[in-house]
């Protein structure tokens, strides 16, 4: 009985450490935006609520605030509408043009949560 246990125990420490070494940590927009090189081409974690949103043809941008900054978020789904609270992971890229607008340091979507 003891020996099920430990083996139990073990297989809940080992999936939970994959589990978390697979999701980037949440990272600040102003960490972000202070030292863009720093987060370029890295996968990261934000959350914010959304101020703006522009999308067509199943694709758009959409605007997190997480009271640190302020941030653009590219999707290849339809974006979230204004006033929701989003979690997004990508990796980070600078000098994005979307639509003949510049938007800098962006996130590039890969992963969204609402909540």
């Amino acid at each position: 009985m003891i020996k099920h246990w430990k083996t139990i125990a073990f297989s809940f420490v080992i999936a939970s450490v994959l589990l978390l070494t697979a999701c980037p940590n949440r990272t600040t927009i102003a960490k972000i935006n202070a030292d863009p090189g720093r987060y370029q081409n890295k996968e990261v974690a934000i959350a914010g609520t959304v101020t703006n949103s522009y999308g067509a043809l199943g694709m758009g941008v959409y605007e997190l605030d997480d009271g640190t900054g302020r941030m653009w978020v590219v999707t290849r789904r339809g974006v979230p509408a204004r006033g929701a609270r989003v979690g997004a992971e990508g990796r980070i890229q600078n000098g994005f043009s979307f639509g003949g607008r510049n938007f800098g340091t962006i996130l590039e979507e890969s992963k969204r949560r609402s909540g």
